[in-house]
């Protein structure tokens, strides 16, 4: 249970001060009797309505973003523009930020929460949840390269673990690998003397990007859809 005040303000709408100021109007039904209570304690099942109007209450917050080229994966940027410039206003909470990285020239899925717990077990390093990428180099895709990084490629920083290259054409490939090295997947074709010219992530977990949604946009998750993010068993 939570104070109404302050779970109607991690709504992103109205500020504390705000939603006592309605309150105190009158404005404030809790299951259907006004509510004269900031400090009420209520629950997401409790039906909560301001001027008769329902509120969808959700103490957290998912988001798939399709992420479009030129925008960086941080809640703030001094140079850049940044992908929560891209939340729609309705979508917007103050403790919102992006559950992982994309680099700048990067595009694809990419999640938007407020949710840390869920960020910290989706990324957490020994989950090994795996991440897929379609990308695109400018040299022909190999066997060979495959078969490097199956074997784990050796970076500056340390050797990978082994990843999974699939070749869909000439210069088009599946990558799917369990880390989030800086530039991971950039360094790893370097090794192989080739140039990443393209690169999209269309899967983390079981959680595969929709196909429908377009370029720097973004929706909540539905509940299956959170279901396969959340999955403990990857593999």
């Amino acid at each position: 249970m939570e104070r109404l005040d302050k779970l109607l303000a991690s709504q992103g709408t109205w500020s504390r001060k705000d939603v006592k100021s309605l309150i105190s109007k009158g404005l404030v039904s809790v299951n259907g009797a006004q509510e004269k209570k900031a400090d009420r304690k209520v629950e997401e099942t409790d039906i909560i309505a301001i001027d008769g109007k329902q509120l969808n209450v959700q103490k957290y917050l998912y988001l798939m973003m399709n992420k479009p080229p030129g925008y960086v994966s941080a809640v703030r940027d001094s140079l850049d523009k940044t992908v929560l410039e891209l939340v729609p206003a309705e979508y917007k909470r103050k403790n919102l930020f992006p559950a992982g990285r994309l680099d700048k020239d990067t595009t694809g899925m990419i999640i938007i929460t407020d949710d840390g717990a869920m960020a910290h077990d989706i990324l957490s390093p020994k989950n090994h949840v795996p991440k897929s990428y379609i990308v695109t180099i400018d040299i022909p895709l190999t066997p060979v390269m495959s078969e490097r990084f199956a074997a784990g490629i050796e970076l500056n920083d340390g050797i990978c673990r082994p990843a999974v290259l699939e070749i869909l054409c000439s210069t088009t490939g599946k990558v799917t690998l369990e880390e989030g090295r800086y530039h991971q997947i950039k360094r790893m074709f370097g090794c192989c003397g080739a140039k990443v010219t393209a690169l999209k992530r269309v899967s983390m977990g079981a959680l595969q990007l929709d196909g429908t949604l377009p370029e720097g946009q973004c929706r909540p998750l539905t509940e299956d859809e959170l279901i396969l993010l959340q999955r403990k068993c990857y593999n």
